[in-house]
């Protein structure tokens, strides 16, 4: 791609501008260390890698505008307050430019040049981004991702919906709904720190790539130490190897049919169990190349039952009670006597990943508003969103910090809306004000939405109102009255 000095250092000052409300987290050292980790050039042209970050953004934060109104919506906003006139480039000759001279005769981008850039653009360097910030924030604040000694961890999977083009049903597949039309589908495996909802690693991959797959490569990077707590759809014999061979722990449900030998009882509904290697496993090979397999392995299963549920249990490799006790896994939020609400168990707390799924797709709007007809560009958008969702809920953290509430009771969505309607303050007032006066302001309106707690509250599921097989039962009913 060629260079063009003065409209990368025009990008660089609109960049600038348009990030003020995270500008203290995406510094230009951490694209810098990025780029460096990712074994790619940041570049020095106006589409670089720093520049295609914050399009990224700001594609997730305007789900409304397509990708030609975001490249002018800033030029737009500081050329009608007087704070940019765009001009032309200097020739340095009195030779005639010719046609085909990419320098151009504005400071503006096409949106062929974007496009072009972004399906060059490195995933390496977004899941870099990623690391960096979630690095920075657990030297910031490392009580927040910790739970007695423990740093609390959460993974599961969802599905992403995509536009219907046929390119992305060949790169990623499409659903299976019967009679209705088949729609495309990415999905995206995630590991999280469920206490303050902050995404670390993920991956996107296609419909048909197992769950089970991708964690097993996510697991790879835990340290010593590391609490994974897990949904029972990743219940498996050789990702639990897997773990402990990293030192780390996990938390799951029991699945049903697995047969566990008793070995010790270490109390009331708490015992500790032999499981040996299922035959399936060793037929399917899958974990054949992890080092060390052992024909068995010796698992904590602590059963609970909830009122109005049906019984379960957590099963973890955590066997020393005095670590964590059966009441710390599986305890209900409640409020004592005082009035002070006390805590849902650890296993519990798993439920914060899904709850970021839903203001990530939902609220945020990643679900139904990605505009690309690429995997690239999929992939490209994604990130923007992560991104976007780690930057917001870290405010979100120096919101309730300064007002002293907890990071989770404060409003996802409110939060997006006071961003956006401050944008425009912080984009046209000197760093002077933004400094003092506009951020400030920002945080304490963020941290003014506060969410009522209601322990021992549930929902039924939107789906368990319909009745299954409904369609059918009265196709019959009326075709016995014909």
């Amino acid at each position: 791609m060629f260079k063009d000095e003065q409209r990368c250092n025009v990008w660089d000052r609109i960049r600038q501008h348009d990030l003020r409300v995270f500008g203290d987290m995406l510094t230009p050292a951490l694209m810098k260390q990025a780029a460096q980790a990712a074994c790619v050039n940041l570049g020095n042209n106006p589409l670089n890698h720093a520049n295609l970050a914050w399009l990224g953004i700001a594609a997730a934060l305007h789900t409304t505008k397509n990708f030609a109104n975001l490249l002018v919506c800033t030029f737009k906003l500081l050329e009608d307050a007087g704070l940019w006139k765009p001009t032309k480039p200097k020739s340095k000759s009195k030779r005639r430019r010719s046609k085909h001279s990419p320098y151009g005769k504005t400071t503006a981008v096409s949106e062929e040049a974007f496009v072009q850039a972004r399906q060059l653009m490195s995933m390496d360097f977004w899941l870099w981004l990623l690391l960096l910030l979630a690095q920075r924030f657990q030297e910031k604040h490392p009580d927040a991702v910790r739970w007695n000694g423990f740093r609390l961890l959460a993974i599961d999977g969802t599905e992403i919906a995509l536009p219907y083009w046929k390119t992305l049903a060949d790169a990623f597949g499409t659903s299976r709904n019967g009679r209705r039309r088949k729609r495309p589908q990415a999905r995206m495996v995630m590991l999280a720190f469920p206490q303050c909802r902050l995404p670390w690693r993920y991956e996107l991959t296609p419909r048909s790539c197992h769950e089970q797959t991708s964690a097993a490569r996510l697991v790879e990077h835990l340290e010593p130490q590391d609490l994974l707590l897990m949904d029972r759809g990743f219940w498996s014999y050789g990702l639990f190897w897997q773990i402990q061979r990293r030192k780390a722990f996990f938390g799951i449900r029991l699945r049903a049919g697995v047969l566990l030998k008793t070995s010790k009882s270490l109390g009331p509904d708490d015992r500790l169990v032999e499981w040996k290697m299922p035959k399936t496993s060793r037929k399917k090979c899958v974990w054949k190349s992890l080092p060390d397999l052992p024909k068995s392995q010796t698992l904590r299963v602590i059963r609970y039952h909830v009122a109005g549920f049906r019984p379960s249990a957590v099963v973890t490799n955590i066997l020393d009670p005095k670590s964590v006790s059966r009441e710390d896994w599986v305890r209900m939020a409640t409020a004592d006597e005082a009035g002070r609400v006390l805590e849902a168990g650890l296993y519990h707390r798993r439920w914060e990943i899904e709850t970021m799924f839903c203001e990530l797709k939902v609220r945020q709007g990643m679900q139904g508003s990605l505009r690309s007809r690429t995997a690239e560009g999929v992939a490209f958008e994604v990130a923007g969103h992560v991104l976007l969702y780690f930057l917001t809920r870290w405010l979100i953290f120096e919101a309730a910090q300064s007002c002293g509430a907890p990071p989770l009771r404060i409003s996802f969505t409110e939060a997006l809306r006071e961003i956006e309607d401050i944008r425009h303050a912080l984009l046209l007032a000197d760093p002077q004000r933004v400094r003092q006066v506009l951020l400030p302001r920002l945080l304490q309106r963020i941290a003014q939405h506060i969410v009522l707690l209601r322990p021992g509250r549930h929902y039924p599921r939107p789906a368990d109102r319909y009745k299954k097989h409904k369609y059918r039962k009265t196709t019959k009913r009326l075709t016995k009255q014909t």
